[in-house]
Order: structure tokens, then C-alpha cells, then sequence
């Protein structure tokens, strides 16, 4: 049996029966879903092909200057996407403290994931640093997401409860306490979740990839435990820095609610 398995055109084709299936599923429902369906997968097809062209030529021919390039590139639509998918309205500098979170928590956690954990030399290597920074990023920007969300959510829902610890002297840190704890639980939540059901209820895609690749299991394993508690550490600290900074733009300087 051969240690890597690659698919045939035909192969990859036949794969979109599960669209078609997809697409029958919601026209019986009479669920108007087809042509986000369809667009969707037309772009993830193109987008995936290009990055697979990309990723050849940056492989073989590594630069510190392309990889963080690629790096700020993706940090900054993993951003935008924050912003894009915030249920609420957010100020400008809400924003900035989704910003400088975002850059805080994954730089600090990815430099030390690649020159603690995993020692790489050179730390730029592409093929190491570019997948990695990309799963840090994306749970991040989940994590980062859903506290923004839930932040805006409780400030709203527990305006009455903010304003009578206000009036009975406390701090707008501590009139905000229960709110971030609140958000801070429900950000942690889905990676908490990820971790417990992780080997026995199913196999993550780094772990999957590398053994459809001919890795060991247990090089796999290590490689995914490694990985997840960057991840965990990234969430919590991207997270964790926008809380702190956030709760403070819905007060003006004289500790009122704005």
C-alpha cells in the first residue's frame, strides 16, 4: 500500500455528488439556499486551487519577507471577518481593540509556538510556519467573534443591572465583571468543546492530513496535541486582551455608560 495517496481528476469530480445531494436536500425543503450553495462552491474549488499554485512556489522558495507578508495577509482578513461578522453595530474603536487584540494574541502565541515548541529553523520556513499561523488565526478569529458578539450582546440585555452597581459605587471593571465572564465562557466555549470530543469522537484535520500522508499516528498525535494548546493559547489571550480593552468604550472618562 502506498504511503501517499493522491486522487484522480475522476476522483475529485465524483466528490461533488455530496453538493448535488446538498442541493436536492434544499430544493425538496424549499429551503432558497442554491445559489449560495453554488457560488460557495465554485469559490472554495478556485480559491483552494490558486493557494495549492501559491503555495508551490512559496515552498520552494522560502523568504522571511513572503512569509510574514502572508502572515499579515491573513491576520488582516481574519479582521475584517471579525467585523463582517459581528451581529451588532461596533464603534471605531471597538474595533481598535479587536485590532490590537487580534495582533497581540496571535503573534505572541504563534512566535512562541515556533520558537519554543516547535524550535523551527528557519523560523520562516513556509510550509511550517504559513499552515500553522493559518489554524491559530482561524480559531482565533472564531474565539474573537463570538466574545465581540456576546460583549455587545450582554452590555445591551444587562444594561439595568451595569448601571445600578455604577450608582452603588463599583468600578466599570467590576460593574462589567459578570458580562465578560459571560463572553469570555461563551468565546472558549466551541474550542473547550473541540478538545473533549478530539480522537474518540473524530479526527482532526492536521492529524488526518498527515496520516493520509504516511506520517505515523504518533507523530500525528504529538504534532495535534502540540498545535490544539497553541490554540488554546492563542484563543484565551486574543480573547482575554479584547475583553479588558473593550468593556472600557462603552464608558466615557467619567465611569458612565455612554
Amino acid at each position: 500500500m502506498n504511503s501517499e495517496m493522491d486522487l484522480m481528476f475522476w476522483q475529485i469530480v465524483s466528490a461533488y455528488l455530496f453538493i448535488l445531494l446538498l442541493l436536492l436536500i434544499v430544493k425538496v425543503k424549499g429551503i432558497r439556499r442554491e445559489k449560495e450553495i453554488m457560488i460557495s462552491t465554485i469559490r472554495m474549488t478556485l480559491q483552494l486551487i490558486l493557494v495549492g499554485y501559491l503555495l508551490i512556489y512559496i515552498f520552494e522558495n522560502p523568504s522571511p519577507f513572503v512569509t510574514v507578508l502572508i502572515f499579515a495577509i491573513m491576520l488582516s482578513f481574519a479582521t475584517l471577518n471579525v467585523f463582517r461578522r459581528t451581529k451588532m453595530e461596533i464603534t471605531r474603536s471597538l474595533k481598535k481593540s479587536i485590532i490590537i487584540a487580534m495582533i497581540f494574541g496571535i503573534t505572541s502565541s504563534l512566535l512562541y509556538f515556533i520558537f519554543i515548541v516547535l524550535t523551527l529553523a528557519p523560523w520562516y520556513d513556509p510550509q511550517f510556519f504559513i499552515p500553522i499561523a493559518g489554524m491559530i488565526i482561524g480559531n482565533s478569529m472564531t474565539g474573537i467573534t463570538l466574545g465581540v458578539n456576546h460583549l455587545l450582546n450582554g452590555m445591551q440585555t444587562q444594561k439595568d443591572q451595569v448601571e445600578a452597581a455604577l450608582i452603588l459605587g463599583a468600578t466599570p471593571k467590576l460593574a462589567t465583571n459578570k458580562v465578560i465572564n459571560q463572553a469570555f465562557d461563551a468565546a472558549l466555549l466551541p474550542t473547550i468543546n473541540s478538545m473533549v470530543g478530539m480522537g474518540i469522537v473524530f479526527l482532526p484535520g492536521m492529524m488526518t492530513g498527515q496520516i493520509l500522508s504516511g506520517v505515523s499516528p504518533l507523530v500525528a498525535v504529538n504534532y495535534q496535541i502540540a498545535i490544539m494548546l497553541g490554540i488554546v493559547g492563542s484563543v484565551s489571550l486574543s480573547v482575554i486582551t479584547f475583553l479588558q480593552l473593550g468593556y472600557k468604550n462603552f464608558f466615557n472618562e467619567r465611569s458612565q455608560l455612554k
